[in-house]
């Protein structure tokens, strides 16, 4: 058994002073008093918080989850997060063929079989979109739903399986029967009216997919895809001070709380590396300033980990230190359905960071083990 002694201990929802976490094989056993410990080994930290949970996350270590859908992708891409302080996260598979999607399934099947660290399930972001709001995915890939699609996406599955759609462009009936096989579902890269947006909140879609970005806005008589997701349900937001607005981003904090805005990455393949680029579908993207864009300067996804995500919340965009760490932990892994992560609780998964006080990442841990 080891004993972690947080003198700032932030659980997932608050913050406490002095607090000791028991872990034993790789679970939080207890949190309790400094004062009433157990023989056992001591590891001191200033303030620890539950490891990230990133439900976004398309590549890092100079890999994308597309190019390779396999298990060694997902080793690499996972470890590459988690020296940045994202302890678990959902591999995305941007907009693909049926054949990639396959692939894709049975990678993340295999490494939750083999506790692949980091590994918590699978965003399949597309292909059912709006061809008009499609951002960087590739055209050819869009498709409209069909039923063998329903099949293929409602077999069993072992982790949380995330599905990201237009629900303009996909019947209400498809959407029920993959929220009744227990997907959940999210709306994005979306052209939905108000009225289209939340017939498929109705009908059992959850939340929204980076609030803001690649869907129909908010209006003075049309409020919009951004409208009804402000007023219903989870959202993520990329907060890397390029795709959304700092007093945008702050107006959906405002509306939503830290209870239902959470934090995302949309991490692409240069994040935990020095790559200055990378393909989508043979279209050449590449890191300047900070920006990862094609050539004709469409932004395709985020060079951005979630620690600095955190960090922008805080220090650019007004949020509390304990809003922000609630929106990068418990909220995300809430709006998923990972009970076991994103908090220090009894029987949680010991997956900690330590951060300084700006925040920066010092330490992190998954099952209990030191990784950086």
């Amino acid at each position: 058994m080891k004993a972690f002694i947080a003198h700032n201990l932030f659980d997932g929802t608050a913050f406490h002073a002095n607090r000791a976490i028991l872990v034993e094989n790789g679970a939080v056993r207890a949190v309790t008093a400094t004062d009433m410990l157990p023989e056992c080994e001591r590891i001191e930290i200033g303030m620890l918080a539950p490891g990230f949970v990133d439900v976004q996350v398309n590549g890092g270590g100079g890999v994308m989850f597309n190019d390779a859908p396999d298990v060694a992708t997902l080793r690499r891409i996972g470890a590459a997060h988690a020296r940045l302080g994202t302890t678990a996260i959902l591999p995305t598979l941007i907009s693909s063929d049926a054949a990639t999607r396959s692939h894709a399934l049975t990678a993340v099947r295999e490494a939750i079989a083999a506790a692949v660290p980091g590994i918590a399930g699978l965003h399949l972001e597309g292909p059912f979109l709006a061809p008009s709001r499609r951002g960087i995915h590739p055209a050819r890939a869009i498709s409209a739903l069909t039923g063998e699609d329903i099949t293929q996406l409602t077999a069993g599955f072992p982790a949380p399986m995330l599905i990201t759609l237009a629900p303009e462009t996909v019947p209400v009936t498809a959407i029920r029967a993959l929220c009744a096989a227990g997907r959940i579902v999210f709306a994005g890269h979306s052209e939905a009216s108000f009225v289209e947006a939340n017939a498929g909140l109705d009908a059992g879609i959850s939340g929204t997919t980076h609030l803001y970005n690649a869907m129909s806005q908010l209006a003075a008589r049309a409020p919009g895809l951004v409208g009804a997701t402000l007023l219903r349900g989870y959202a993520g937001i990329i907060a890397d001070l390029l795709h959304v607005d700092a007093a945008s981003i702050r107006i959906a904090y405002q509306m939503m709380g830290a209870t239902r805005l959470f934090l995302v990455s949309d991490a692409m393949a240069t994040t935990g590396s020095d790559a200055a680029g990378f393909e989508i579908d043979g279209n050449a993207i590449t890191l300047v300033g900070g920006k990862l864009c094609d050539a004709q300067g469409t932004l395709a996804g985020a060079h951005l980990c979630m620690a600095q995500a955190v960090r922008n919340a805080v220090h650019h965009i007004g949020i509390t230190p304990a809003d922000a760490l609630r929106m990068a932990t418990h909220t995300p892994a809430e709006a998923i359905g990972l009970s076991r992560y994103g908090r220090i609780a009894p029987d949680c998964r010991a997956d900690f960071v330590e951060l300084g006080d700006d925040l920066a990442v010092l330490r992190v841990w998954q099952n209990g083990e030191i990784v950086v």
